[in-house]
């Protein structure tokens, strides 16, 4: 069975391998810092009967967009900043890939971004797409680009209600 926990010492980091060398260092070097800092969490996909092997993962942090970034229809819609969820990273190890891990990671960043957003407030997710691989990756779910900045996507707390 396959289950989503909080990053820690006893998963295997050194052996994740997405194929992006920077989200792979990020995972080794930078995410557990990130975590015990408060700066973003980490969450893996984990398979319970070998937990130290790190399947997937995505990071989640807060934070602050402009307004004027987004598209005309939310202008008047918000104050001049308005806050959200960032989804920072997401990353399928090799072995994984073509097998729905990215979508499993992805649903459970939204339903994470829900809670948040009950908690503290907030009008959406984020994401900075690496490329447009996977800013059509996104796209898919109904992430639509920010203003002058393509890769730079929003999914309103709307969609991802009627997703989930």
């Amino acid at each position: 069975m396959r289950t989503i926990e909080l990053l820690s010492k006893q998963h295997d980091r050194d052996c994740f391998d997405c194929g992006n060398e920077a989200l792979n260092q990020f995972l080794k070097q930078t995410a557990r810092q990130h975590i015990q800092k408060g700066i973003s969490r980490t969450f893996v996909l984990v398979n319970t009967e070998q937990p130290e092997i790190i399947i997937g993962f995505f990071t989640l942090t807060l934070c602050e967009v402009r307004v004027e970034k987004f598209p005309a229809k939310f202008l008047k819609k918000y104050p001049s900043k308005v806050p959200g969820v960032k989804l920072a990273r997401l990353a399928v190890d090799r072995a994984y890939q073509r097998q729905g891990i990215g979508e499993v990671l992805m649903i459970e960043a939204m339903q994470r971004a829900l809670i948040v957003a009950d908690n503290a407030g907030g009008i959406g997710l984020f994401v900075d797409a690496k490329d447009e691989s996977a800013k059509t990756f996104y796209s898919r779910y109904g992430f639509v680009s920010l203003e002058d900045a393509s890769l730079e996507l929003f999914l309103p707390l709307s969609v991802i209600q009627q997703i989930l």
